[in-house]
């Protein structure tokens, strides 16, 4: 019998050894206990030194001067009007900043939804400086919300909580589903990096990996301290055409991997903004984070995309960009159309969506 038991023991140990080394990378385990998520091996690291100084950004930001093109913002009366127009195409629309409506024949998408007065708790953090395209209510029936990670510039409890379809799918990277469990939604799935969903017969989703890192809380335990929920981007399949959204993320060895593994995109919905914080770490255009123009062309050229829509920048200052006579809504755009040239992209393949356009698929891909 006493053998017996140390046989067991044993053979537990050897089965609590191999599942250890079997974990992926990005899950970080201390002592066989779950620790944290990091990003892809071989991609930037934050520098442990660095510390983030709220007042020096304030000061910075003083020197912005918010330049709203006149034709950025399409009155909310054509969107709708456009929305029932093309009710019966796909179609993708930029409702602001991370949120888009992409609708694949009859399932309608909506990703990192904020249409919140600002990106923060309660009232604070960063305010919005031009309108969504659409009002909560407004939204056509929406059966499926991807949701990236857990920032307030993605995920806002207020929407969440007043969102008129609770019966939409949702799916989420691992550890984000409770905010969406406590407002009642009842179709949540979490997805660890490369997990696929079948949505219909035509239709499927693969979680994979963005160059980024998760909080919402400055609590050191739950789903909202620093990495304890999973990041990242989704790939959408559809009909043989693919979808990239890519928000957030800063550039990373992911994109040449990923341009292998999926054998090229069709659309790539990439973060142009919040790039530039120079007075804090005295680089500028620089994070690891969040790609520039330039980083969101390169990352475009090592997945192989076809077509890029640009994001996440027009709707609240979260970087320094746009200090010059552009702003920070021109310096994105115009960046990205004056340097496409130099990674293999005319003009045209670049698609600069306005808050509230509507594009259809077709003529996104021509």
């Amino acid at each position: 019998m006493r053998l017996f038991l140390v046989y067991f023991v044993i053979l537990n140990i050897s089965f609590s050894i191999s599942a250890m080394a079997e974990k992926p990378y990005h899950h970080v385990y201390e002592n066989g206990k779950f620790k944290k998520f990091r990003n892809y091996q071989g991609a930037p690291e934050r520098n442990k030194n660095f510390k983030w100084s709220y007042k020096k950004f304030r000061e910075a930001k003083k020197n912005i001067n918010v330049i709203v093109p006149k034709d950025f913002v399409v009155p909310r009366k054509t969107v709708l009007e456009n929305l029932e127009k093309y009710k019966n195409e796909d179609f993708i629309l930029w409702i602001n900043h991370a949120s888009f409506i992409i609708k694949l024949g009859s399932t309608t998408i909506i990703t990192d939804l904020i249409t919140a007065n600002n990106a923060g708790p309660l009232f604070l953090g960063p305010r919005r400086y031009t309108p969504p395209a659409l009002e909560l209510d407004q939204l056509p029936k929406i059966d499926l919300w991807l949701n990236s990670h857990l920032h307030y510039d993605h995920l806002s409890i207020s929407d969440i909580r007043k969102f008129p379809y609770k019966s939409a799918k949702v799916l989420v990277p691992l550890n984000n589903g409770s905010y969406f469990k406590k407002n009642n939604f009842k179709d949540i799935k979490e997805l660890d990096w490369f997990d696929t969903v079948q949505i219909n017969k035509d239709l499927s989703i693969t979680l994979t990996p963005s160059q980024h890192w998760n909080k919402r809380s400055a609590l050191p335990f739950g789903p909202g301290a620093t990495d304890k929920a999973l990041w990242g981007s989704f790939l959408i399949n559809y009909k043989d055409i693919k979808i990239f959204f890519a928000c957030d993320t800063g550039y990373s060895n992911i994109y040449k991997m990923m341009g292998e593994k999926f054998d090229g995109i069709d659309i790539f919905l990439i973060n142009s903004g919040a790039f530039n914080f120079e007075a804090i770490t005295g680089k500028k255009d620089f994070s690891i984070f969040h790609t520039n123009p330039e980083e969101a062309l390169q990352a475009a050229k090592d997945i192989k995309a076809k077509k890029i829509i640009p994001m996440h920048y027009g709707s609240f200052l979260l970087g320094l960009e746009g200090q010059n006579s552009e702003g920070p809504i021109n310096e994105p755009r115009n960046r990205l159309l004056k340097n496409a040239e130099n990674y293999g992209y005319n003009k045209q393949d670049l698609k600069i969506f306005n808050i509230g356009q509507i594009s259809k698929l077709e003529e996104i891909l021509n």
